[in-house]
């Protein structure tokens, strides 16, 4: 699952991009430093897989990851392919959610693409090129169901009236995720056609070192603006967190958090926070050669969580079985567990939790 980082050139968002990746993509003072989208597998800061760690004492660790796409900047006129915006839109539609950076921080040095700080306006521009490119799917698709529904195909007709809706409220400024349709017509007609906006979006504003535990106007402006978008908004300052990717000893770097009044890196809430917008949560396995977090969908089963270690396991899926995290700390160990009576045995039908810790047995 991959979450693309869009916005303005020159708001921060390769520079954010380093700090969740470790990676060094070019970031630099001037629009369109970024061509190609650089792609960075990021671990998911957990706590739970840290306790249990302590308790286990594994040879190994292995943290949930979350994929992150630095997608070079868009500019208005991207959908009609300003700023090579056909290229960077096609990268926004291979992602599963975005991370829209929004510059919140004035200072001379650093020029803006608009030549002056406005989120608000920075916001309608990007919304906007999504929007039209979305609005030119729509219209494609629409004039092909047109044709077949007037030959009196029912399912035609049914999604000629979903489109004339999409398209509608695009025309108006509506972002597809916010447009009023059924579940059904949701599931039938919307989701097969991979609309840039009806991707799930988290703003994340770009704010000065002065704004980064309280945030400043500039995100009570976006927070406001968003309000009716069902969207999060977070906000970090991303070239305070580039200068704490760059110390080298895990104190140093607790030292500068501690200065600053933050607990942890903007960046660890960033990266949980996309886990969550790409309705990912994260079951355990522990013993004694690894400890490691297994990604899965919100609402998977037992077999099909047990897929994503191996295929086989779900082919052959016998039973589960299954200690929720508080228990495990509760006991300090599976054995523990199983004195207890604490350890469950769940079948097929068995819908994971969050932070379970699972043993599958399988036979093919």
């Amino acid at each position: 699952m991959k979450a693309g980082i869009v916005g303005l050139p020159n708001v921060g968002k390769s520079t954010l991009f380093n700090c969740l990746s470790n990676a060094k993509a070019q970031s630099a003072n001037f629009p369109f430093c970024t061509i190609e989208p650089n792609i960075g597998v990021v671990n998911v800061p957990d706590q739970r897989l840290e306790k249990l760690e302590e308790l286990v004492n594994p040879e190994r660790v292995v943290p949930a990851t979350v994929e992150i796409v630095d997608i070079a900047g868009l500019v208005k006129g991207a959908s009609k392919g300003e700023g090579l915006g056909n290229q960077f839109l096609g990268n926004i539609r291979e992602t599963d959610a975005i991370l829209h950076v929004l510059r919140c921080f004035d200072n001379d040095n650093v020029v803006h693409v608009d030549g002056s700080v406005d989120p608000i306006r920075d916001k309608e521009t990007i919304d906007m090129e999504l929007q039209l490119k979305d609005l030119e799917s729509v219209e494609k698709k629409l004039d092909k169901v047109k044709r077949a529904a007037k030959t009196g195909n029912k399912e035609a007709q049914k999604e000629e009236t979903v489109l004339m809706a999409l398209k509608e409220g695009l025309e108006a400024g509506t972002s597809v995720r916010a447009i009023t349709l059924s579940e059904d017509d949701w599931e039938e007609f919307v989701k097969p056609m991979q609309l840039i906006t009806d991707k799930p979006v988290m703003y994340v504003c770009n704010v000065d070192e002065e704004s980064a535990t309280k945030g400043n106007a500039y995100v009570e402006k976006v927070k406001a603006a968003v309000a009716n978008e069902n969207a999060e908004v977070i906000f970090l300052a991303v070239g305070t967190e580039a200068d704490i990717t760059e110390l080298e000893t895990y104190e140093e770097r607790q030292m500068f958090l501690e200065d600053l009044g933050l607990s942890e890196p903007g960046s660890a809430k960033l990266i949980r926070g996309a886990y969550k917008l790409l309705n990912l949560e994260t079951y355990f396995t522990a013993g004694v050669k690894e400890v490691r977090a297994w990604t899965i969908p919100v609402g998977a089963t037992a077999p099909q969580a047990a897929g994503v270690i191996h295929t086989d396991f779900e082919k052959g899926f016998i039973r589960a079985e299954v200690i929720s995290y508080d228990d495990y700390v509760k006991y300090g160990s599976e054995a523990k567990v199983k004195e207890a009576g604490r350890m469950r045995v769940e079948g097929k039908e068995y819908i994971v939790k969050d932070g379970d810790v699972m043993h599958f047995r399988f036979n093919v």
